[in-house]
């Protein structure tokens, strides 16, 4: 019976519903939710941007993502200012050493203790200072996201680039993200310009391979 019954623990393995730990021996894990990243989501944001408050503090990206409500996520941000180096100044467009924001979120389920993604972002200090807001970390999770809070200082976003790999966590991140042995992460680099062709805002993501997928829709003109 020893056969079938590793094999079965192989089948199981494979399908992420045990984890087995060196030294803790095999514990089942919990289903985690799911995240489902579309392309759209980038134009709904925006939609929002503009809106009533009532209705941006209804839901956010992370709810059109996982399809929670809000009450059951938990939210935290942290912002610290920082010396732009060279590969960031040269996205920027700016010099070397110039003051950028530099926010990290962590979202997760209430009912569960890893978040759903590792985010930092980086903005142009001086080009968010005329809102003193945006640069308290206490007023997160802002309602209607970057898209309005770039629009509160008159930046309109005009397309967002997002350029993916993936490779094997390092083990700050297997363990932050609670990532099961061998489950690669998803980079995800995303650089938003505004109407005059301007970097506004450079994020860098670590998506969880487990609990990630990546669906992308390119409507195409008719002939």
């Amino acid at each position: 019976m020893r056969a079938p019954v590793s094999k079965a623990y192989e089948l199981i393995a494979d399908d992420q519903l045990i984890d087995r730990q060196h030294g803790r021996g095999t514990l089942v894990r919990r289903p985690r939710t799911p995240v489902v990243r579309d392309n759209r989501r980038h134009q709904w944001e925006k939609n929002r941007a503009r809106q009533p408050l009532a209705t941006r503090a209804r839901t956010g990206a992370t709810e059109h993502d996982t399809g929670l409500a809000s009450r059951q996520l938990v939210f935290d941000a942290k912002y610290r200012e920082t010396r732009a180096p060279k590969d960031l100044a040269d996205a920027f467009g700016v010099p070397e050493g110039t003051v950028l924001l530099q926010r990290t979120y962590r979202t997760r389920c209430a009912a569960e203790t890893a978040p759903f993604s590792l985010v930092t972002s980086y903005l142009v200090r001086d080009l968010v200072a005329g809102n003193p807001d945006l640069l308290d970390a206490s007023n997160e999770p802002w309602p209607g996201g970057t898209h309005h809070q770039l629009h509160t200082v008159g930046i309109e976003v005009d397309r967002i680039e997002e350029r993916f790999t993936a490779r094997a966590p390092t083990p700050a991140e297997a363990q932050e993200l609670q990532l099961p042995a061998g489950t690669p992460v998803i980079l995800l680099h995303k650089t938003s310009y505004d109407t005059d062709d301007r970097v506004v805002d450079i994020t860098d993501v670590t998506l969880p391979g487990d609990r990630t997928e990546l669906v992308f829709v390119t409507p195409l003109e008719r002939w």
